[in-house]
């Protein structure tokens, strides 16, 4: 992560050294042209989660003087963000960092965007098909492996456990697929139990814990990839006694305080401020392919000699003790600006 963070940073020195030295009335390399902008993607607008990744996005369009728009669609619905994508498209960006709920719907739209000459940068969920020319992420193997870690630890030997989950959402397999496996290897007289979709929904997710632990009286601890399915399932737990262990993904304001109470065990968190960060170096590097001369054949076949598959933006893992450092509301106020709202 430090390597990737040093490399973009030599790039920005590098840039601003080589316009020093040419003629005066050229404009520096690395800053935008007026009225350049750049948009952010997601489903599900109001998550909290992609708050702080679009608050470094701004940051670092800022920095080089570039504008910025957050948008989306605030539902989970793939057909709805398709068309807020293409929407999107309309405006002609100058690049777009999207977050897909399901890769494959986006494939032929991301490809039209390459070809309209607008590069996408996806992040948190990849469309791996497509023509992207960067993917942004944690790595959602290590994600899901960490929680099974530090949940197996915890629920001790010959635990039944059970997990909630998205299918379809790229990222949220990746999780729950790694989850499932560590367990195995790591904890292997352990025994999963129970599985259930919740798709993000707190009502789902309360129901479902419901009838596992209904079901499973020796439940010790449950897993999903996501925040939301957390609110609901430790809601479920605590009216039941309060003695399984809910491990997540992701973190809001109110599974901090889930948390913070021990009613949610622990969360794994993507460092979404350098999710963002990243993703606008990217986007707007492969949106300037001018600024990249390389040694390789990229001149001659007409191709953006620009191309980073895949960037990892690392995570950490909250606890009652660090819970604190991961809110919302006290960052932004750290950072004095108006968030989403600009």
């Amino acid at each position: 992560m430090k390597k990737i963070a040093t490399l973009l940073t030599s790039l920005l020195v590098a840039g601003s050294f080589t316009s020093s030295v040419r003629a005066a009335d050229e404009p520096a390399q690395f800053r935008c042209k007026p009225g350049e902008t750049y948009y952010m993607n997601v489903m599900v607008t109001g998550v909290e989660y992609w708050f702080p990744v679009y608050e470094m996005f701004k940051q670092a369009a800022h920095q080089l003087g570039c504008k910025t728009v957050y948008g989306g669609t605030p539902a989970y619905d793939v057909n709805q963000q398709l068309a807020s994508f293409e929407q999107v498209l309309a405006q002609k960006p100058a690049g777009i960092f999207l977050h897909p709920m399901n890769p494959d719907p986006f494939i032929e739209p991301i490809n039209r965007a390459a070809e309209m000459g607008i590069p996408v940068v996806t992040f948190a969920a990849d469309s791996p098909n497509s023509k992207r020319v960067a993917y942004i992420t944690s790595d959602n193997f290590r994600e899901g492996k960490a929680a099974a870690d530090e949940l197996g630890k915890a629920m001790g030997k010959g635990a039944e456990f059970a997990v909630l989950e998205n299918p379809g959402q790229d990222n949220h397999d990746r999780r729950v697929t790694a989850f499932i496996n560590e367990m195995k290897a790591a904890f292997p007289d352990s025994k999963l139990v129970a599985r259930a979709a919740t798709n993000q929904d707190p009502s789902k997710a309360y129901n479902a814990v419901l009838s596992m632990l209904q079901a499973h009286p020796n439940l010790k601890g449950i897993f999903m990839p996501e925040a939301s399915s957390a609110i609901g399932a430790a809601q479920a737990v605590v009216e039941n006694g309060g003695k399984v262990k809910v491990m997540t993904v992701d973190v809001n304001a109110k599974v901090l305080d889930m948390i913070k109470s021990g009613e949610v065990f622990g969360a794994i968190d993507p460092n979404q401020g350098v999710q963002g960060y990243l993703g606008f170096m990217t986007l707007f590097l492969a949106a300037h392919p001018e600024l990249i001369d390389p040694m390789n054949d990229a001149k001659r076949k007409g191709v953006n000699p620009f191309s980073f598959p895949i960037l990892d933006n690392g995570y950490a893992v909250v606890t009652k003790e660090n819970a604190d450092d991961f809110r919302w509301d006290a960052y932004l106020k750290r950072r004095g600006t108006k968030g989403i709202n600009e």
